[in-house]
């Protein structure tokens, strides 16, 4: 096991939806010497940058947890730039963590690489016997190929590089903008705006018979940082709660959680998405203790209240509160 406290720990991607809560669990664990630069300062994709960083702190362990992400529909919008981008920022990073000798490496994969048709669950075994869905192929080809640079550089450099398979991850500080957001979030602002709108449905994509695994964002942080001292293996580990459920009844529990009271109307003409996604757990909680700690009722429930609390205002109700202000500076 690894003593993580005191260690020059470089996190890319901390200032994103999943790096901001490992950053938390960082600090929670006693990480007081952690780099985690925004794209402004260091742009990943850009060979000199990467040599900068690591020439300046000179990390002994690396987490990779930068990526182009997004739904359905901003996979199919920008295929070349979710492929490109992400390969391009692990590619290089992987190979300055082995040029600059960092004692380990932990990268963070996608579900997105399994292909379409995996049997249930989904086992690290079968990440190769077929081809990825078509909508977010790009993304999870990019993904694997890093995988492939982690087993090739311990096999030839001897490098500790571990990678990890995170499942689709929601909870508090997620991306809630329905251009590019995944489908808890999207689901959650479509039913919170259309109950105050007073509106009779919502348009979802599909036919809602696809499932999915969730897990909330802090029990992944909590698993990094778990595998990133505990976990020196070569192959790789899913992380996610082991529990599916159908867009459609995810859906329907939103809509109640939410106090949205209309009906969902589904296009069907939009793509659904690969069939079903479940994962085997057990290897992570073999090989460093991981279960996940939070139910998709409690989980659901702490971020649509994080939604309420921090969603921009409608135009309306900012005219109102400046006008409460306005009088109650009168009084």
């Amino acid at each position: 096991m690894m003593n993580l406290s005191g260690k020059r720990i470089l996190v890319t991607g901390g200032g994103g939806f999943l790096g901001s809560h490992l950053l938390d669990s960082l600090r929670a664990a006693g990480c007081d010497n952690v780099c985690a630069p925004r794209r402004r300062e260091c742009d990943l994709t850009r060979a000199g940058d990467v040599e900068q960083i690591f020439s300046s702190f000179r990390p002994e362990i690396l987490i990779h947890g930068a990526a182009v992400v997004g739904g359905i529909g901003a996979n199919r919008a920008q295929p070349g730039r979710f492929f490109y981008e992400n390969a391009i920022m692990g590619i290089q990073l992987i190979e300055a963590a082995r040029r600059y000798s960092v004692a380990k490496t932990v990268v963070l994969g996608t579900i997105c690489a399994y292909p379409k048709y995996t049997p249930v669950p989904f086992r690290e075994e079968d990440l190769w016997i077929g081809y990825p869905e078509e909508t977010n192929a790009p993304y999870g080809i990019a993904k694997k190929a890093l995988l492939v640079q982690c087993q090739t550089y311990r096999e030839q450099y001897g490098m500790n590089a571990v990678f990890l398979l995170p499942v689709n991850l929601y909870g508090p500080r997620d991306n809630f903008d329905l251009g590019t957001s995944h489908v808890i979030p999207a689901l959650i602002r479509k039913c919170v705006e259309a109950r105050d709108a007073g509106a009779e449905e919502v348009e979802l994509w599909g036919d809602g018979s696809p499932t999915r695994e969730f897990l909330y964002v802090q029990d992944a942080a909590d698993a990094i940082v778990a595998a990133t001292a505990r976990y020196d293996g070569a192959e790789p580990v899913n992380i996610g709660s082991g529990h599916e459920i159908s867009i459609f009844a995810l859906a329907e529990k939103i809509a109640a959680m939410t106090g949205f009271r209309g009906r969902f109307r589904w296009n069907t003409s939009q793509p659904n998405g690969q069939p079903r996604r479940c994962l085997d757990i057990t290897r992570a909680a073999r090989e460093f203790g991981f279960r996940a700690a939070t139910g998709l009722d409690d989980g659901l429930r702490q971020t649509i209240a994080w939604y309420a609390e921090n969603r921009p205002q409608p135009p309306l109700q900012m005219a109102a509160a400046v006008g409460s202000l306005a009088a109650a500076a009168g009084r």
